[in-house]
């Protein structure tokens, strides 16, 4: 008897977390299908430099974003193009964004069926969304436990280098303008 008392328990406890975790990624689905552009400061790091900044991000698929450093440098996102650009030295790096995480956070479908497929942690505050990419690359996505907001992101590539990107939401849905996409020439 005290057995089966012990395995209804468990079974029970069991559901019930799986319901949890259902509620919670159905919760950040809802916000992320309700956002429409972001407006946010950041701080990235990696390995052991910081940077900080301002982004701009409008789903689908557009990103800038101003850091500030001497360099003057802005990373831009529009559709398949990634570009870092130097503003002071006048330099551009072209990167596909088919080979960086960018491709499945700034497509809102996709951001979407990563959080379905997510593996789901609680840390304090956070929510972490845990996923491998097809080259085993680990992305931790993160929201807040308490409002379901986006947190930033969590990379670690396959030279090991560990990316973590925080930001602090300033504006939600507010109109941003095309041209602040706009690939330099």
């Amino acid at each position: 008897m005290f057995r089966k008392i012990i395995l209804y328990l468990i079974l029970f406890f069991s559901l019930n977390f799986q319901n949890l975790i259902a509620d919670e990624k159905k919760n950040i689905i809802q916000k992320l299908i309700n956002i429409n552009s972001i407006k946010f400061n950041f701080e990235q790091k990696t390995n052991e430099d910081i940077e900080n900044g301002i982004c701009y991000l409008k789903f689908q698929n557009k990103l800038k974003c101003v850091y500030d450093d001497n360099k003057k440098k802005e990373m831009i996102i529009n559709k398949k193009s990634l570009v870092i650009f130097q503003k002071r030295y006048n330099k551009k790096y072209f990167y596909p964004v088919s080979k960086s995480m960018f491709k499945q956070i700034l497509n809102r479908e996709e951001l979407i069926s990563l959080v379905k497929t997510s593996k789901i942690e609680f840390r304090n505050d956070e929510i972490n969304l845990i996923n491998y990419d097809n080259k085993q690359n680990k992305i931790v996505i993160l929201f807040d436990k308490q409002n379901y907001d986006f947190l930033g992101w969590r990379i670690l590539d396959q030279f090991n280098n560990k990316i973590t990107f925080l930001i602090e939401i300033l504006s939600v849905n507010e109109l941003i303008d095309d041209k602040i996409f706009k690939i330099p020439e």
